[in-house]
C-alpha cells in the first residue's frame, strides 16, 4: 500500500513537472492581474488572444486618398521598435504574443518576415530592442529578467540568450548609436526589480552584462534609457528615469552617468503628470476603462546640430488635473542633462483638447538631423463613442514648437479598446508601441483595434499618398501602347521628392514590353516628382509581338533615401496582335503563305488561308526553337487573312513563323537582315 502510495505521490510530482515544462516552453504568461504597479498582461486579454489567434500575413491597407497603412499580422499588443542608421530600409520591431514574436523589413516595410527567437520559459512580454551604430540589432524581453538576443542580419538569425539584467517587470533597452567615442557601441538595460530598478551595461555589442547600478526610488513600472553626448563626447551621457509614487502622481526621477554606465549621480525628480484620465477602483489609470500608465517617455539629441545634447520627456497628463478629466500630451525638456527642466507644452493641437483622450506616447530623436517625433492615440474625432486614430508630429526646433498634427490611421477604431474592457479591473489593452525615424521620414507602429483584434499597423510620417490609374489595362502584342497615370494627391507634410520605377511579371517569353515615365501632359521623360499635388504617366508599349497574356506591372514610389516607399499594381492584358480579315470566300484548305518581302527589316507580311473554323495560333520562332512572338491565338472564321510582323526588336538572323489548327500545321522560313 505504501507503495502505490509512493507511486501516486512521485506520478503527480511528475505530470506538475511536465506542465511547467510546457508552460514554460510555450511561454505561457504568468499572471498578476490584482497587483495596480505590475504592468504584464492580463489573463481576460491572453484568453481573447487566444480565441482570435495570430496572423502572419502582412498586407498593406490604402484608403481612397491612397495613403497607406501598412498591417504586419495580429499578435499580442506591444510594439517596441527600433531602426538602422546605416540602412533606412531595415526596421525591427518586437511584439507580445504566444511566443515572443520578431519582425522584420528590408525594403521599408513594402515586406514584413516573422521570427520566433527562442526565449527561455517563462520570459514573456515587454520587448524592447535598439541597433548598434554598428550593426548589431540588440533585442531583449522578460518578465522574470531581462534575455537579450543579438542578431548582425537584422533579426534573420541570432545568438544563444543571455541574462542582462534581474527584476521582474518592464524592462528597457538604451544604444550608443554614433559608434564613436570612448563608448562606442555600448548597450544598456533596466528593469523594474524589488526596491529599484537595477542597471546593467555590456561593452562588447551585447554579449555579455553587468549590473552597475540600482536606482531608486522605482516602485512603478516604466524605467527608461536615453543615451546621448556629453559635451564632444559621443554617448558620454546616459540618462536613466525612474517611477515612483502613486500610478496617479508619479515622481519621475532622473539617473545620470557620464562613464558609460559605471556610476550614476541623481539629478533631479519631477512630480509632473498626475491623472492621467481615470483612476480606477483596481488601482488603475484607464481610458474607457483599459488601462495605461504614464510611462516617462525619453530621448536624447545625437546630433550635432543646434540642440545636441537635449533630452526630451514625453508622457500624458490631465488638462485640467483632476480624476476623471481628459488627458493630453505634454512634452519637457533639459538642457543641462536633467538637472533642470523646462515648463511642459502641450503636443497635440486639437481645438478643444479637454474634451477627447490622448495617451500612449512614443518618441525617437533621429540622430543625424536631431528631429523629434511623437506619435500617440487621440479620440478628438469622435471623443463621445472614443472613435479612435493615431496622431503624430515632429519638432525641429528642439521641442519648443511643434509641426501641425498629422492623423496616420487610415481607418478610425469606434468605441475603442475592441473588445471592451469591464469596469474597475485591470484590462490590458498594451503598454506602450513605437515610432523611429530616419534622415528623412518616421515609421509609427501600434496596436490596431479597427477590426477587433491586435493587429500590427504601421506608417510612415511625413508621407504622401499614391494613386495609378487607370489600373487595368490591354493593349495589342506588337506596336500598341497605353498609359496609367501615377499621382501623389496629397502628402502629410512631405516635401521631399518622390521617384518611380517600375517592372513588369512575367517577364514575357516573346516580344518587348517597355515601361517608361513621361511627363502627365507631353512625351518628356520625367520619373520624379517634387511639388504635390501633381502626377506623370507610365507608358506601357509593346513591340515584336508580346506574348498574349495577362501581366502585373509594379509601380514603386520611394522617397530620397528609399524611404517612404509605396507600391501600386497594374493588371495588363496583352491580347495577341490578329489576323486581318481580306476575303471572305471559304478557301479550299489551309495554308501558310511565303512572307514578303523576305529577307526584309523591320517588317514583313505574313498570309494565311484557314478553311475552318477554329482556334489559329501564329507564332514566330528563333533558330534554338525558342518563341520570340506570338501573332495570333484565339478562333477566327474561315477566310483568307494577312498580318504585318515588325521584327524592330530581333537581331539579324534566321526565324521560323508557325501556323497551328487543329487539322493542320505548317513552318515557314523568314530572313531578318540588318
Amino acid at each position: 500500500m505504501k507503495k502505490l502510495y509512493s507511486f501516486k505521490v512521485y506520478f503527480v510530482l511528475f505530470i506538475g513537472v511536465i506542465i511547467t515544462f510546457l508552460l514554460q516552453a510555450y511561454d505561457i504568461p504568468k499572471f498578476d492581474d490584482n497587483n495596480p504597479n505590475i504592468d504584464q498582461p492580463t489573463r481576460e486579454a491572453y484568453s481573447h488572444f487566444q480565441s482570435t489567434g495570430q496572423s502572419s500575413t502582412p498586407l498593406t491597407v490604402t484608403d481612397a486618398t491612397g495613403f497607406d497603412n501598412f498591417e504586419m499580422g495580429t499578435d499580442f499588443y506591444e510594439q517596441n521598435a527600433t531602426i538602422n542608421q546605416n540602412n533606412p530600409l531595415w526596421i525591427f520591431f518586437g511584439v507580445n504574443a504566444g511566443t515572443q514574436n520578431a519582425w522584420n523589413t528590408t525594403n521599408g516595410g513594402l515586406n514584413w518576415t516573422l521570427f520566433n527567437p527562442s526565449y527561455p520559459g517563462g520570459t514573456c512580454c515587454d520587448p524592447w530592442s535598439g541597433y548598434l551604430a554598428n550593426g548589431t540589432l540588440i533585442y531583449g524581453s522578460g518578465v522574470n529578467g531581462q534575455y537579450v538576443y543579438r542578431s548582425t542580419n537584422n533579426g534573420n538569425t541570432w545568438t544563444a540568450p543571455v541574462l542582462s539584467v534581474s527584476g521582474f517587470d518592464r524592462n528597457t533597452i538604451g544604444v550608443e548609436v554614433t559608434g564613436t567615442g570612448p563608448y562606442a557601441n555600448y548597450a544598456y538595460a533596466s528593469i523594474t526589480g524589488s526596491g529599484g530598478a537595477p542597471f546593467s551595461r555590456s561593452t562588447d555589442n551585447g554579449a555579455s552584462w553587468t549590473t552597475t547600478y540600482t536606482a531608486s526610488p522605482h516602485s512603478l513600472p516604466g524605467a527608461m534609457i536615453a543615451v546621448g553626448p556629453n559635451g564632444s563626447t559621443n554617448g558620454g551621457c546616459v540618462i536613466l528615469v525612474t517611477s515612483s509614487g502613486g500610478s496617479q502622481n508619479a515622481t519621475y526621477g532622473f539617473h545620470r552617468s557620464t562613464d558609460g554606465g559605471t556610476s550614476f549621480q541623481v539629478m533631479s525628480s519631477l512630480t509632473v503628470a498626475g491623472y492621467s484620465g481615470t483612476y480606477n477602483s483596481a488601482g488603475r489609470l484607464v481610458i474607457n476603462n483599459a488601462r495605461h500608465r504614464t510611462y516617462p517617455m525619453i530621448a536624447m539629441d545625437n546630433s550635432n546640430g543646434p540642440y545636441r545634447g537635449r533630452l526630451y520627456l514625453v508622457y500624458s497628463s490631465n488638462i485640467p488635473a483632476g480624476n476623471g478629466n481628459k488627458p493630453d500630451i505634454k512634452l519637457q525638456y533639459s538642457t543641462d542633462q536633467g538637472a533642470t527642466w523646462s515648463n511642459y507644452i502641450v503636443v497635440n493641437d486639437n481645438a478643444n483638447p479637454s474634451s477627447s483622450d490622448q495617451w500612449f506616447p512614443a518618441i525617437w530623436c533621429e540622430q543625424t538631423t536631431g528631429k523629434l517625433y511623437i506619435k500617440w492615440y487621440d479620440t478628438r474625432n469622435g471623443p463621445s463613442n472614443y472613435t479612435t486614430d493615431v496622431y503624430a508630429t515632429y519638432s525641429t526646433t528642439g521641442g519648443t514648437s511643434f509641426v501641425t498634427n498629422q492623423k496616420l490611421t487610415n481607418a478610425a477604431t469606434t468605441n475603442w479598446p475592441c473588445p471592451a474592457c469591464g469596469a474597475n479591473t485591470n484590462c490590458y489593452r498594451g503598454d506602450y508601441d513605437a515610432i523611429v525615424a530616419n534622415p528623412v521620414t518616421g515609421f509609427a507602429i501600434w496596436s490596431d483595434h479597427r477590426n477587433c483584434t491586435a493587429a500590427n499597423m504601421g506608417a510612415y510620417f511625413p508621407d504622401y499618398a499614391l494613386r495609378v490609374q487607370p489600373a487595368i489595362q490591354t493593349i495589342a502584342a506588337t506596336n500598341d501602347s497605353d498609359f496609367s497615370y501615377c499621382s501623389v494627391p496629397a502628402v502629410k507634410l512631405y516635401t521631399n521628392s518622390v521617384k518611380f520605377s517600375a517592372t513588369v511579371s512575367p517577364t514575357p517569353a516573346a516580344g518587348t514590353l517597355s515601361l517608361q515615365f513621361v511627363n502627365k501632359s507631353s512625351a518628356q521623360l520625367l520619373d520624379s516628382l517634387t511639388t504635390y499635388p501633381d502626377s506623370l504617366r507610365l507608358r506601357m508599349k509593346t513591340s515584336g509581338g508580346v506574348t498574349s497574356g495577362s501581366y502585373t506591372i509594379t509601380v514603386k514610389a520611394t522617397g530620397p533615401n528609399g524611404t517612404p516607399v509605396h507600391v501600386r499594381t497594374i493588371t495588363l492584358t496583352v491580347s495577341p496582335t490578329g489576323l486581318t480579315n481580306t476575303n471572305t470566300e471559304i478557301p479550299e484548305k489551309f495554308y501558310l503563305y511565303q512572307n514578303f518581302p523576305n529577307p526584309f527589316n523591320p517588317s514583313t507580311s505574313i498570309k494565311v488561308d484557314i478553311a475552318k473554323q477554329g482556334l489559329v495560333k501564329l507564332n514566330v520562332y528563333d533558330v534554338t526553337g525558342r518563341l520570340v512572338s506570338t501573332l495570333a491565338n484565339e478562333n477566327y472564321n474561315p477566310g483568307s487573312y494577312n498580318i504585318n510582323f515588325n521584327a524592330s526588336n530581333l537581331s539579324s538572323g534566321v526565324y521560323f513563323y508557325k501556323l497551328e489548327t487543329t487539322d493542320f500545321t505548317s513552318i515557314r522560313k523568314m530572313i531578318i537582315v540588318k
